[in-house]
């Protein structure tokens, strides 16, 4: 949990840097990638990321700009078609967080709000948040896999980053 505002702060920066990597590396023509059609595809999941920016900040509060949710705290309509727009929404969203987070002090973050049926702690509130993009993202790069697209380094190298490195990749 954050005790912070200005760590918070930097670790959402610092992983949206990774997932704006990802959204790179997504051509508009692997959107429809999905384990199965009753799944989650790359689309759903890149506008689920820019829906949780907005969504998961309104339950403490925090009026986070980009593309209304509906009754539900959810984006109704369809995920875009374009990784340009959904990238775009993405920015707006997260700058428009950081903006709003600005006015909160150390002490905002320890304000407890009623979330999902349990109370959280406005640090918890924003570090659940982070790592929920953390969690869907690391689902992206999965499917990515499957859909032949290369995957960016975030933690650590990639299968192809071994060999660019003269090393084997580790054994699975």
């Amino acid at each position: 949990m954050y005790q912070a505002v200005a760590d918070a702060r930097h670790r959402i920066e610092e992983e949206a840097v990774d997932t704006l990597e990802v959204f790179a590396a997504i051509p508009d023509a692997a959107l429809a990638q999905a384990v199965t059609p009753a799944h989650r595809d790359l689309a759903r999941l890149g506008w689920h990321l820019v829906e949780s920016l907005i969504s998961m900040p309104a339950l403490v509060g925090l009026k986070v700009e980009g593309p209304a949710p509906g009754e539900s705290g959810l984006f109704e309509a369809p995920a875009p078609a374009r990784m340009e727009t959904i990238t775009a929404a993405y920015r707006t969203a997260l700058a428009s967080l950081l903006s709003q987070l600005e006015a909160w002090s150390d002490a905002d973050l320890q304000r407890e709000d009623e979330l999902y049926g349990q109370t959280w702690k406005r640090g918890y509130t924003l570090e659940a948040m982070l790592v929920h993009q953390v969690h869907h993202r690391g689902q992206m790069t999965v499917l990515m896999r499957q859909a032949g697209l290369k995957v960016p380094e975030i933690y650590g190298p990639v299968l192809e980053e071994w060999a660019a490195m003269g090393a084997p990749a580790p054994v699975v």
